[in-house]
Parts: structure tokens; sequence; C-alpha cells
């Protein structure tokens, strides 16, 4: 776009700049003057009374996001990162003419400058710096939004330098998540967990049933996935002997995105060695409410719509089966038939994908009927065993894998297992799944040949928890997911 052609605000918002340099001013400097950051200012200068001048001048710098120019005296309000705002003035006396018409004509909102001046209190009592000279550090050629003219979702999403620039919540949800990784990190250290980092690119996909992303190493001339999950190389460190380790780092799945899943996901999880699920249930119980904690100061956390969810106490637990036959009328175990569950299916009204297999099928079943029923914290315990390749079977119930689901306004927050150790069994479970793969599951997992010999070296028994850090956030804030991730993958704009 060539500049004749651009909106009039851009148009003269360049025009400025080029201007700036024809008078051999800088409008993005190396560096302006600064001792201070607003911040500073407000806290040392908190009880300077109404009217009063401190006798001290100081430099700060912040963004423009509000600016009156009258006659004799100007104000505007300055913005720093962390929200922290101060007000300047200009006055006609302090600085002369000549600056305080550049001061109004080179000046726009979104500009940061750098003001040097006394700090000072207003006939109104506003802390504020009384200007003697400013200074550009950066000359913005684009407008801010306006309450008029607000950012919409997608927007917010796309542009998120801009939503953290004018929302206040933008930038608060931002440092949520610090909070966050520091209590898991916390709660982690009392237990003595170890936390590690394993690859991202991995020379064959598992851990998970989801469909990978794939590349290719120019280096080694082989295909490689973006993992899916992080399990089997923490596995391959339990069996080591680093019996207690966690990761926080990225998943990639090549699947669907909506209000609770995205592309590229933050997750955590943990494997504990002589632990099983349910001392993994308590431990994520644990994690989550201590994260309530360094976000809220409560259990219970306030979300950004009002809302108060209530994350304290010891949460509740269902049976997986129980909860279908509750919600469909009739009895449903894992002895029910396939066509009985394909029954039940056409009844609810819920359309089968014909690769599902028997544990899928009911598995959708119990989403499609009772996951509104699960906005407060739930445990749902005790799932198909034909859909968990990695988890032990049920030391009580046949047909059933020792494996739950936490669930949280209404979606699945982190699911916890009992460990498969048996090398045999997992090769059965692994070889099923690469039969699966071949009838066309592109979610199915592989033979992880490398993986089954750090089994046959001895896995000691162990229970483990996958749990996702923006669903996490999701369940801290009542964001959706895409607001919970800084920058959420999107599609490119049209041109």
């Amino acid at each position: 776009m060539v500049e004749n052609d651009l909106p009039e605000q851009l148009r003269i918002r360049r025009e400025k700049r080029n201007a700036l340099l024809d008078r051999g001013i800088a409008p993005y400097p190396v560096r302006v003057p600064r001792t201070a950051s607003l911040k500073e200012i407000r806290e040392r200068f908190k009880d300077l009374e109404t009217d009063k001048s401190s006798g001290i001048t100081e430099s700060v710098t912040g963004r423009i996001i509000f600016k009156r120019d009258t006659g004799k005296l100007c104000f505007a309000t300055l913005r720093e990162g962390d929200g922290t705002e101060l007000q300047a003035m200009f006055s006609l006396d302090k600085v002369g003419e000549a600056l305080l018409e550049n001061w109004k004509s080179d000046i726009d909102l979104g500009d940061i400058v750098s003001v040097t001046g006394e700090i000072i209190t207003s006939k109104r009592g506003e802390l504020s710096i009384l200007a003697n000279s400013f200074e550009i550090a950066s000359k913005a050629l684009r407008p801010l939004p306006n309450e008029h003219n607000p950012l919409n979702e997608e927007t917010r999403v796309r542009m998120r330098y801009v939503d953290l620039i004018v929302r206040p919540e933008a930038r608060d949800t931002a440092r949520v998540r610090p909070k966050v990784l520091k209590s898991l990190r916390n709660t982690f250290d009392q237990y003595d967990f170890i936390e590690v980092e394993t690859p991202m690119l991995q020379v064959m996909h598992g851990g998970a049933a989801a469909r990978p992303f794939k590349t290719f190493s120019n280096a080694y001339d082989i295909d490689l996935f973006l993992r899916i999950a992080p399990e089997l190389f923490l596995k391959r460190c339990v069996v080591g002997g680093l019996e207690k380790v966690f990761e926080i780092n990225r998943n990639f799945r090549n699947e669907g995105a909506d209000s609770s899943h995205s592309p590229e996901f933050a997750m955590l999880e943990m494997y504990w060695a002589y632990a099983d699920w349910r001392d993994m249930k308590a431990l994520t119980q644990e994690l989550i409410q201590n994260a309530a904690l360094a976000v809220a100061g409560s259990h219970k956390v306030t979300h950004h719509d009002g809302r108060v969810s209530d994350l304290g106490g010891q949460w509740k637990e269902i049976n997986f089966y129980d909860a279908i036959s509750e919600s469909v009328g009739e009895v449903v175990n894992p002895q029910t038939s396939f066509a009985d569950l394909k029954k039940i299916a056409h009844k609810i009204g819920l359309k089968i994908d014909p690769k599902w297999i028997h544990g899928k099928l009911a598995e959708e079943i119990f989403e499609h009927v009772y996951k509104e029923n699960l906005q407060t914290p739930t445990f749902v315990m005790g799932y198909p065993v034909d859909t968990s390749p990695l988890v032990r079977e049920h030391r009580e119930t046949p047909g059933l894998v020792e494996k739950w689901d936490l669930y949280v306004d209404g979606f699945e927050l982190a699911t916890g297992y009992s460990e498969l150790i048996d090398p045999v069994i997992q090769r059965d479970r692994l070889t099923e799944q690469a039969k699966l793969g071949a009838k066309g599951d592109l979610e199915a997992m592989q033979v992880d040949e490398d993986f089954l010999r750090a089994m046959e070296h001895g896995m000691p028994p162990m229970g483990g928890v996958g749990m996702g850090i923006d669903r996490l956030l999701m369940a801290l804030t009542g964001l959706g997911i895409r607001e919970t991730i800084l920058f959420p993958l999107v599609k490119p704009e049209e041109q």
C-alpha cells in the first residue's frame, strides 16, 4: 500500500514521523531518560499532600492513553506495562511556548514518551509529573481502539499486543499463568519431584490418542512428529530411577479448535513411582487448590463474568458406567455389548463414527448425556480398557482400567492413572493400536520398540497424570482457551 492510499489517521502519523526526522528528532531513539517506573513513583510519593510540590525531579516513561490539550495547560495520562498510570502536566510558564506547541502537535494517543519534571500533586489531589521536558520513545503510526470502536473477540486474539495495551483484563490474564506455574512448581518441590524436559520432535508419536503434526528432518533424512504427549519419555525417566518427575511444556495435536481445544497447548504431566491413581488424584487436587490460592488468595475463584467457582473441600467422585446408566435409564457396564451401546446412541441422538470401538462409543455416550452435570470439580472414575492402552487394568472390575478424568465447569481438566508396567501386556495393547491405525484410525498409537525395551528393564509401579495448563487457567478465570493462551494459533488474515 503506497502512502497516499493510507487511511487518514495512518497518513497523518507518518507525516508527523517524517516531520520529526526533518527537524533532527529521532522518533525511535535507542534510549530515553528514565529514572523510575510509574509504580515506584506512586509508591514513593503516595503520601504527598494535595496541591504540593515534592521538590524532586524524575524522568518517567509510559504510553499516552489520554491527552487533553488546552491553551496554557495540557494534561496526559501515561501508562506502563504493569498497568500503573500517572498524570503528566505541561504548563506554558514551565516549558515555554515552543515546547508546548511541539507536545500538542507531535504527540498522539498511543505514543510512548519520556517526561522529565517535578513530582507534584494537582489541586484535585492527583499525583502528577509537572514536565519541564519530554522526548518521544516510540511514535505510534496506528491509532488505538477506543470505547466507541472496541476490539471484537477475533481481533483481540489476532492482535493480542493491542489487546494488552487497551484491556486491563488481558494484562491480568497474562499474569495469572506465571503465578500458576510458580505455584505448581512449589507444590512439586514439597514432594521432591524433579522437573525434566523431553523431546518435542519425536521419531514416533505416542502417549495419547491424537492425530499428530508431521514434519521432516533434512539433517537425518527422516519424518518426525511434533509430540502429542511426553508420557513415554517421562516413563523412561522413571525406569532410569527418577522416581518423581514432571514436565510443563507444549504439546501439538492436529485436531479441531474450539472453546476448550487448541492445536498447540501447554501440558503438565507427572509420574510418581510406587503411587497409584488415588495418590495422583489427591496430588492433583492439591496442585489445583494451591494454584487457586496463589491466584485468588482463596479456593473460591472469581471468574471474568463475576461468577464464583468454589474449588475448595474434598471433590466428589462418580463412577463412569453408573453415570451413563443413571442418564439413559438402563444398566450399562463394561460387558454391555457394542450393539446395545449403538441402540443407546441412536436413542439419545448421538451420531456414531464407524471407526469408534466399544470403549470410544461408551465415552462418547457419557460425554453426550452427562458432561453438562460436571460443573463442580468431579473425578469420573473407571474407564474402558480398550481406549486406555497405557493404563493398568482395574484391580477389582474386569473391563475397566484405573483411570479417572477430572471435570470442572463442564470440561475435562486432567486425567490420572495407575500406569501399566507389564511390558508383555503393553506390547499386546500397542499392537492392537497399530491394527486400528492400519484400519484408518489416525489417532491410534504405534508400537514403540524403544519404549517397550525400557519397560523390559523393569518399570516400577507408578501413577501418572496429565493436566492442561491452559485449561487450568480456564478453570481459574472462566475464560475460553483462546483467551488463556497469549498467542493462540489463528488463521492468516485474508489480504
